[in-house]
């Protein structure tokens, strides 16, 4: 995975994420998935990211250089994992959404529950980062230094496979069409519009 792939702004980094793989390496073992659904948030210029409000401790990552993982705690239940995309000091990055798991399934089924079909695994992004064992201390993991935690090229997606829509579940900046998903694939998660959510100018 060449960095200056991921150097771009996250709207136009995350179709590009859509087939790669995120490896997970932890003492239990190894999960991997291909990467099957994302979602961009645009930094300081997008009311539904975390980095809209300037730079904090808890999204530092976001505005350091691209290639990094960004992780943080969604309801103080589940670890989300993001790509840290676009300049150096300028905040972007690209939700794991959905993925569809390729290695470790075992294990990734044993933090999951036995009784999770396989395509829902990793279908959503809390799934997705329990599937792989992610937690607080990959925050700020270099994803291309081949650590703990990873990310390569897969196979190729055809364009064709490519859908974009409205993101899930957040009441600011909804509307705008920052989701990328694999058109027909199971493992992507379902729509669902926030009941706190408004219409806003698109992106």
């Amino acid at each position: 995975m060449n960095v200056d792939l991921l150097s771009d702004p996250a709207e136009e980094v995350a179709p590009k994420l859509l087939g790669c793989v995120l490896t997970c390496k932890t003492p239990e073992g190894t999960v991997s998935i291909a990467i099957t659904e994302t979602e961009a948030y645009s930094g300081t210029a997008d009311p539904a990211s975390h980095a809209y409000r300037g730079r904090t401790a808890r999204n530092a990552t976001m505005f350091g250089p691209a290639g990094h993982l960004y992780v943080y705690r969604s309801h103080g239940l589940h670890w989300c994992a993001n790509v840290v995309t676009g300049a150096d000091g300028i905040a972007s990055g690209v939700l794991i959404r959905a993925g569809r798991v390729i290695e470790g399934e075992d294990l990734a089924r044993e933090r999951r529950g036995e009784r999770v079909e396989s395509p829902r695994l990793a279908r959503g992004p809390g799934n997705v980062g329990q599937a792989l064992g992610i937690t607080a201390e990959h925050n700020g993991a270099d994803l291309l230094a081949g650590t703990s935690v990873m990310l390569s090229e897969g196979e190729p997606v055809p364009a064709a496979l490519i859908r974009v829509g409205p993101r899930v579940g957040v009441s600011k900046a909804h509307d705008w069409q920052h989701r990328f998903y694999l058109a027909g694939d199971p493992t992507v998660s379902a729509y669902r519009l926030s009941p706190r959510a408004k219409p806003s100018a698109g992106a």
